[in-house]
């Protein structure tokens, strides 16, 4: 099994060491981090997830900023140093951050261990294509962590990759990966009950970027539509203007906006339809500051299925008695 020391310095050795042959009683206590295994991931929600399986027995750095297009962030060079300890790299895979896993392959050691969490999990059967993902792109929606099913899945995946890594750690990384998936479990059926408060057939939404395909799919709700086409720009009028269409023939009560896209066109469809504005929803950017009670996956999604189905009209009784606080420390670091 490979672990990636932290460097040490020749002088740093040699002053441990007169220190240890004056016995001095003040000598510091070998660092604990020095032993750890050393992880990369990328977006926010992924971070969190190996978190919590990870604890404080590795050392685990995010690369994706927090509140950044995902689809688009090209990694600066000092990601490449950091990538240069790893161990192992999370990404979530099925085509949404290449740059990133192009640079983890070209930098991470040779032992290093590459893990693409959505193609682990979803085989290509299950692919679903849209309006922000059209399937002539190639590139399928990439979103599987809005939807708890496949979140629990990521989370298995991420636990047996830290268990074969990392033996010694191995009854921690299996304790607090059943307790996870409790926690994403109970998330799961709080939205269950909490959803069911929604008037009947009014469970449909028009998001920006459409970021919540698979969890529509497992849940039973409808996408009527995405305005955010593939070229990340804003949609042509013609196609606006069916949107409109579609929202009042549906008597949409609320279009959901992203807060990392802006969207001129949804307060546009808003104002003219009459429907309410909500431009509040996170793709991939956690509720508060890193080491908060909310900066989590499980903080995320609460935030999420609450602002959805408050705003067409359900009540989260349910949701809003949910503990969301991390299984175990989240030490990692989350570039803001």
């Amino acid at each position: 099994m490979h672990l990636t020391l932290l460097r040490t310095t020749v002088a740093g050795v040699l002053a441990s060491a007169a220190l240890s042959a004056c016995g001095s009683s003040d000598a510091a206590p070998p660092d604990a981090k020095e032993a750890q295994i050393t992880i990369v991931s990328t977006v926010a929600p992924i971070t969190s997830i190996v978190a919590n399986i990870a604890g404080d027995r590795a050392r685990i750095e995010g690369v994706v900023p927090e509140g950044t297009n995902s689809h688009t962030f090209e990694p600066p060079p000092q990601v490449s140093r950091v990538m240069e300890d790893a161990d192992v790299v999370f990404v979530n895979g099925l085509q949404l951050e290449e740059p990133t896993f192009e640079l983890a392959e070209e930098n991470a050691p040779d032992d290093a261990v590459i893990v693409k969490l959505g193609d682990e999990v979803l085989p290509e059967s299950d692919y679903l294509y849209d309006f922000s993902f059209p399937e002539e792109d190639g590139k399928p929606n990439p979103h599987l962590w809005t939807d708890p099913t496949y979140a629990i899945e990521y989370a298995g995946v991420i636990k047996d990759t830290l268990v074969e890594q990392d033996t010694k750690n191995a009854a921690y990384y299996e304790q607090n990966h059943k307790k996870f998936v409790a926690k994403a479990t109970a998330l799961s059926d709080a939205l269950k009950a909490d959803q069911a408060t929604i008037p009947a057939g009014k469970k449909q939404l028009l998001t920006y970027h459409d970021a919540y395909a698979y969890f529509a799919k497992t849940y039973g709700w409808e996408v009527i539509g995405a305005v955010q086409p593939s070229n990340f720009e804003d949609p042509q009028p013609k196609e606006i203007a069916r949107i409109i269409d579609q929202v009042r023939e549906r008597d949409v009560p609320v279009v959901f906006g992203s807060e990392v896209f802006p969207s001129k066109v949804l307060e546009q469809i808003a104002e003219e339809t009459g429907a309410r504005y909500e431009d509040t929803l996170r793709d991939d950017d956690l509720p508060g500051e890193p080491g908060g009670p909310q900066h989590s996956w499980l903080g995320l999604m609460r935030y999420d299925y609450v602002t959805m189905i408050k705003g067409l009209g359900g009540t989260t009784k349910a949701l809003d008695a949910l503990d969301v606080a991390d299984v175990a420390p989240d030490r990692a670091v989350y570039p803001q």
